[in-house]
C-alpha cells in the first residue's frame, strides 16, 4: 500500500471520558472531527477499555450481543444487568460493576462491610447457561470488600459458620468463616477458561491491600479498613491457606480477584491486553498509519496499566497520539509510554466544568486538530 494511502488509515481506539462520554461517542466525535479534515481518510473506531466500567460496552461496539440478567445487586435489592457474548466462539465479556458497581448502591449509601458480590456470580452463570467456553471478568468500580465470597456462594460453593450457617453477605461477616466448601462450585466453570481482567496487580491484604487502598472509597472509616483487612485475611486462609493472598490481582474489585484465582481457577491479565485481544485490535490496526487512543485524565495512574498506554505499546510502531480532557503528564512521560503527542480538551476550554459539559464538540475541534497536523 502507498504510504499516502496507509497515512490515511486511522485507528480511533479510545476510552471513556468517564463522567462525560462512553468510549464510544468519543470515538464518534473524533471520527467526525477526522473527516470534516480529511473527508476521504479511512477511519476504524475500536472503542477499548480496561477491565473497568465500559467494558461490555466496548464488546458491544466491537459486535459482541448485548444479554440482560436480573440479578442482586450489592445490597441485596434486584438489579438489570447485562453482559456480552459472541456466540460464535462462546466468549462472554462480564463486568463486575454491571452487578455489583458503587453506582448500583440505593440512593448512594454505601455499605462497606455489608455489600455483596453474589449478584456477580449470577452473572458469570447466566454466561454459562448461555454457553460461554471462555469468560473474561473485568473487574473496577465495585462497591464491595468480600473477597469475591458472594460470587462463589451464587456459583455454588459453600461458606459457613461454626454452626454449618451460610455466612451473612458482606467483607465484615467474613471473621465468622468456619469452613469453606468448593467441590460444590458449578461444574460447567471446570470446562471454563477464566479471565481475570484488571488494571489493578494489587494483592488481598496489607498496606497495599484491598481495604487499606480502595475500602475508603467504598465508605469504610479507618477501624472498618481494620477490621475488612483482618477479615480478608482469615477468608485467604480458610480458603487456601492464604497461598494466593499476594498474588497480583488478588485485590482487585474488594479482594474479587482472590475470589476469582483462588476460588474459580481464574488467570489474571491486564485489562487492556486482555480486551485488546478480544476486541480485534490486532486486525483493526492492519495498514493503520495513525492511532488515536485517549481517556478523560491522562496522569499519573495512565502509565499503570490504562487503556492509553496499553493501546499505545500494542499499536506495533505505528504512530500513537492521544486525546484526554485534562492533561498531567509531560513530553518524556508520554514518550516513555509510546504516545507521540497529547492533545487535551482543557487546550481548548480551561474552564473544567464547561470542558466536560462540552466534551463532543470540543473532541471534534482537537480530532480537526489532530487531522491538520497528521494527515493533512
Amino acid at each position: 500500500m502507498a504510504e499516502t494511502a496507509r497515512g490515511r488509515r486511522v485507528l480511533v481506539a479510545p476510552d471513556k471520558f468517564k463522567g462525560s462520554l462512553t468510549a464510544l461517542e468519543v470515538a464518534r466525535h473524533v471520527s467526525a472531527g477526522l473527516r470534516r479534515v480529511v473527508p476521504d481518510a479511512a477511519v476504524t473506531a475500536l472503542p477499548v477499555a480496561d477491565g473497568g466500567d465500559g467494558t461490555v460496552a466496548a464488546a458491544l461496539a466491537a459486535g459482541f450481543e448485548r444479554r440482560a440478567a436480573r440479578v442482586t445487586g450489592p445490597v441485596g435489592e434486584p438489579v438489570d444487568a447485562a453482559y456480552a457474548l459472541r456466540a460464535a466462539d462462546g466468549t462472554a465479556v462480564v463486568e463486575m460493576a454491571e452487578a455489583s458497581g458503587l453506582r448500583l448502591l440505593p440512593g448512594g449509601a454505601l455499605a462497606p462491610l455489608t455489600a455483596t458480590t453474589y449478584g456477580t456470580g449470577e452473572l458469570l452463570r447466566a454466561a454459562l447457561d448461555a454457553g460461554a467456553r471462555t469468560i473474561v471478568l473485568g473487574v473496577g468500580g465495585s462497591a464491595t470488600t468480600d473477597g469475591g465470597a458472594g460470587m462463589l456462594a451464587a456459583l455454588g460453593a459453600r461458606l459457613l459458620d461454626a454452626e454449618g450457617h451460610p455466612l451473612a453477605p458482606g467483607g465484615g461477616a467474613l471473621t465468622a468463616l468456619h469452613s469453606a466448601d468448593l467441590s460444590t462450585l458449578d461444574a460447567r466453570l471446570a470446562r471454563t477458561s477464566l479471565v481475570l481482567a484488571s488494571d489493578v496487580d494489587n494483592p488481598l491484604t496489607g498496606r497495599r491491600g484491598a481495604a487499606a487502598v480502595y475500602g475508603p472509597q467504598k465508605g469504610a472509616s479507618p477501624g472498618d479498613v481494620t477490621v475488612l483487612d483482618a477479615a480478608l485475611a482469615h477468608y485467604a486462609r480458610v480458603l487456601d491457606g492464604g497461598r494466593l493472598a499476594g498474588a497480583p490481582g488478588a485485590g482487585a474489585a474488594g479482594g474479587l480477584g482472590y475470589g476469582a484465582l483462588a476460588g474459580l481457577g481464574a488467570a489474571f491479565r491486564p485489562g487492556i491486553e486482555v480486551m485488546l485481544e478480544v476486541l480485534g485490535f490486532e486486525a483493526a490496526l492492519r495498514d493503520a498509519g495513525l492511532v488515536i487512543t485517549g481517556e478523560g485524565s491522562l496522569d499519573e495512574q495512565t502509565l499503570h496499566g490504562k487503556a492509553p498506554v496499553g493501546v499505545a505499546r500494542a499499536a506495533s510502531g505505528t504512530p500513537v497520539v492521544a486525546v484526554c480532557g485534562r492533561l498531567a503528564l509531560d513530553a518524556p512521560a508520554l514518550a516513555g509510554a509510546g504516545i507521540e503527542r497529547a492533545y487535551a480538551l482543557t487546550d481548548l476550554e480551561p474552564d473544567v466544568a464547561r470542558c466536560v459539559a462540552a466534551a463532543g464538540p470540543l473532541l471534534e475541534l482537537t480530532a480537526e486538530r489532530i487531522a491538520h497536523d497528521y494527515l493533512g
